[in-house]
């Protein structure tokens, strides 16, 4: 499949929305701290600048003769989200969050967070809705 620069940012919205939300209602949960660090604004966080990696990567998608990713760039691209995103925590600090926020829990959620969204997207998403594929991604609208 080759995704549409919409498709990217619906399926995008669509996983981190449902999967990102489980994943970090779950940890959330589970991570003994108190009060408990906030990682529902950091999951806004990774869906917000998302948007913007997803045009850079659209864009340089757009200049590979097949005009697709090979799943491992996927990896890649959700390894350096994270520590752009680590980078930004520590040094700068996020608004609503500042930087407070402990690094292993933060390594932790993302992973987690991640790897859902990575499964969901290589495996799930072509299990339980194949005509996403033809659409390039798109999920509402023909933009």
């Amino acid at each position: 499949m080759t995704p549409t620069l919409v498709g990217r940012w619906q399926t995008r919205i669509l996983i981190l929305a449902t999967m990102g939300v489980l994943i970090t209602g779950l940890f959330t949960a589970l991570y003994p701290s108190d009060p408990p660090p906030p990682f529902f604004p950091i999951l806004a966080y990774v869906a917000l600048l998302g948007l913007g990696w997803d045009a850079l990567y659209h864009a340089l998608q757009q200049r590979r003769w097949d005009h697709d990713w090979p799943a491992v760039f996927q990896l890649l691209a959700g390894l350096w989200e994270g520590l752009f995103i680590l980078m930004l925590l520590t040094t700068v600090g996020l608004p609503g969050i500042g930087n407070t926020m402990p690094l292993g829990g933060f390594l932790w959620h993302y992973s987690l967070v991640w790897l859902g969204y990575f499964i969901t997207a290589q495996s799930l998403m072509r299990i339980l809705f194949p005509r996403w594929r033809f659409r390039g991604g798109q999920w509402w609208g023909r933009f």
